[in-house]
């Protein structure tokens, strides 16, 4: 018998849970490892923010994969790896002993490093989170009890179609009350909004911002959050400046788990685990991980859920060959797939 313990479950691992259903490798007790039972699809988020998909519609059930699968599910907190001893350390629960580990957890925004932002703004990673903290505002805008300013702070993609999304929602549920919109206001530590994406993108999506009555601050890093708005310092003309806000969505740039620095993986700036072109951690060839906390040797790639749907198949034929011996299969991130 040989143990597979997978950490986390992201878009990669329910590809990898799926895989081994349908083919399922004799001598081999896969495990599951997560905090929540239902994983969702992160690239339905803004339309279940919109209200054109119902929880349901957007969310797997891990549970349900996993008897599929013939895999244990363990709800539990993952605090460490003993790579000595081959085991998950879990918190409040005995260690998971492994032949083979995965880790794909997804990020963390790095709300720390932001005075305030821990405690008043509302992140959206991780997802579940965020859920609890979205219907907690819808609730309060349905008993027209506000907000009335509402910031994110995090221009790329991710920032700008929850910015749409929300205001969109809440645009309907404020109209059918008979009450005034609330304001949005988005900002951009980058010169420019979606500053990965190409001029005609970033032209389209800035008319429509502006189109919608947006507020837009680009140059403009976040230097501090409170109860009553953000506090930021301007890339030209340097000086701090207050903007009012009731409630902070933060999407910026986001990292590995803090459980990860003691595990003596090699990490990235940002505590992701460094993995070579077959998703194998570069340090200890026992561990893979994929998706946003795994940092890609071959090239850098964006934090993005696409990525991590692309990884799920390659890094299931890999855990698959590492169980048997067989050599891996590189995976090569391409605009149309993996190949």
């Amino acid at each position: 018998m040989r143990d597979l313990v997978l950490v986390g479950g992201g878009h990669s691992h329910v590809a990898v849970l799926k895989a081994f259903g349908m083919q399922a490798l004799p001598g081999l007790r896969m495990t599951l490892v997560c905090t929540d039972a239902h994983t969702p699809y992160s690239g339905m988020l803004p339309g279940y923010v919109a209200g054109h998909y119902a929880y349901d519609e957007v969310h797997l059930d891990l549970v349900r994969l996993c008897v599929y699968a013939g895999a244990r599910f363990v709800r539990a907190q993952v605090t460490g790896i003993d790579r000595e001893a081959r085991q998950v350390l879990l918190q409040g629960r005995p260690p998971l002993d492994y032949d083979l580990l995965a880790i794909n957890t997804g990020s963390t925004p790095q709300l720390a490093q932001v005075p305030g932002a821990a405690d008043h703004a509302i992140a959206v990673k991780p997802i579940a989170a965020f859920n609890a903290r979205w219907l907690q505002l819808l609730a309060k805008v349905r008993a027209g009890l506000g907000p009335r300013r509402i910031a994110v702070v995090g221009a790329g993609a991710g920032g700008v179609e929850l910015l749409l999304a929300m205001q969109y929602r809440l645009g309907n549920e404020c109209k059918a009350l008979g009450l005034p919109a609330p304001q949005f206001t988005l900002f951009s530590a980058a010169p420019e909004i979606l500053p990965t994406h190409s001029a005609g993108v970033r032209a389209r999506f800035m008319h429509t911002l502006q189109a919608r009555g947006v507020q837009v601050h680009a140059g403009a890093r976040v230097q501090a959050v409170s109860a009553t708005g953000v506090q930021l310092l301007r890339t030209v003309a340097p000086a701090l400046e207050q903007v009012d806000a009731d409630a902070v969505f933060w999407v910026t740039q986001a990292a590995g788990g803090s459980w990860l620095e003691s595990t003596g993986l090699a990490l990235d700036a940002d505590g992701c685990v460094r993995v070579n072109a077959s998703l194998q951690s570069q340090s200890d060839a026992r561990i893979f991980a994929s998706g946003d906390v795994a940092a890609f040797g071959p090239r850098s790639l964006e934090k993005a859920g696409v990525f991590a749907v692309r990884m799920g198949m390659p890094l299931a034929r890999n855990l698959r060959h590492a169980l048997c011996g067989l050599p891996f299969k590189p995976y090569r991130p391409k605009n149309t797939g993996w190949h």
